[in-house]
């Protein structure tokens, strides 16, 4: 991927990604949806660049042909990924929220689960639409 490519999947994920988990985690755990949403875009923020770097490590370490990729390797990138945020976050939610480390784990727990899917599915899904339009050019 070029570095144009990867900002645009990396602004991409993170605009997705938190149109879908804002309003469902303020609903959720009864915060209010500004404070969530300024959590959620703090957090994009340094999801982003822990991204861009990450995924290059990644393609470096396991190259780069990303259509190829098993299922098993997507599940590997995305454990290894959201592995990496679990340290920064989980302190950055606590103190942002007034709330324990303890329930900031939760929390974190709760958005573990839904991106650990939702990463699978939008690289798939990007990858194959990508491809798609680089084939009909």
């Amino acid at each position: 991927m070029t570095v144009k490519d990867r900002i645009i999947h990396a602004i991409l994920f993170e605009a997705v990604a938190l149109a879908i988990i804002v309003p469902a985690a303020s609903m959720l755990s009864g915060t209010e949806a500004t404070s969530m949403l300024t959590v959620g875009v703090g957090l994009s923020l340094y999801t982003v660049i822990w991204n861009y770097f990450y995924n290059i490590w990644f393609d470096k370490q396991f190259g780069a042909d990303r259509i190829n990729r098993t299922l098993k390797m997507r599940i590997g990138h995305t454990c290894g990924f959201e592995g990496g945020l679990i340290f920064i976050t989980v302190p950055a939610i606590a103190w942002f929220l007034g709330i324990t480390l303890l329930q900031a784990l939760v929390l974190e727990a709760a958005f573990l689960v839904f991106f650990f899917f939702y990463a699978v599915a939008f690289n798939w899904c990007y990858d194959n639409v990508k491809n798609r339009l680089k084939v009909a050019n």
